[in-house]
């Protein structure tokens, strides 16, 4: 019976990389797969999923209007698909969670889910919070705080590296904008600008 997985981390937690090495192994086994990432995120135009260490590859782009269940069954029909990857898992809807739930119940396909769990003020995203609760399997991913602690936050920084507490959930950057910290650090960098703008 195939699953549903949520591999999930704060950024910088090699979820790509996992994703891409996941892929490898299928493709190497003479199997096909189906790739996927949020058309959200064009920083990589030409190869839509890439890691931090240069693994890249192309993928389907997927945005709030795409019914995943019928786009991966129609290439299903075409060619037998042994997985389907997504990238960036946490920009799907709660209506996509449960078509790639129905991929991986009604169609065998397995189906792994990567992505973040909490936006940078700690808040679950819709997709994580609905793979959290009807995944069948949730595997954390870990990346470390700058004082050794398994790093769980996802800290927005500003070009002065000061901590951003206030704007839109999803804003796409890389190290020049987000930082991974410990619980403990996260807290302590909101309330450093907290204190600084109180002081201004």
């Amino acid at each position: 019976m195939a699953k549903l997985y949520f591999y999930y981390a704060s950024m910088n937690a090699g979820k790509s990389t996992t994703l891409l090495q996941a892929d490898f192994n299928y493709r190497e086994r003479g199997m096909a797969t189906m790739l996927w990432t949020a058309a959200l995120d064009d920083r990589s135009a030409g190869k839509p999923i890439a890691s931090r260490i240069g693994l890249q590859a192309g993928a389907h782009r997927f945005d709030g209007e795409t019914d995943l269940h019928a786009a991966v069954t129609a290439a299903h029909l075409v060619e037998p698909l042994a997985c389907v990857l997504i990238d960036e898992a946490q920009f799907m809807t709660r209506e996509q969670v449960w078509q790639c739930a129905r991929l991986a119940d009604e169609a065998n396909i397995p189906v792994l889910c990567y992505g973040l769990r909490t936006d940078f003020q700690g808040e679950l995203f819709a997709g994580s919070a609905a793979l959290l609760g009807i995944a069948d399997a949730l595997i954390e991913l870990k990346a470390m705080c700058h004082c050794g602690r398994k790093a769980t936050m996802n800290l927005r920084v500003d070009a002065d590296g000061g901590a951003v507490v206030e704007g839109a959930q999803t804003e796409i950057g890389g190290n020049d904008r987000y930082v991974a910290l410990c619980r403990r650090h996260f807290s302590e960098a909101r309330r450093r600008h907290f204190g600084e703008a109180l002081a201004g």
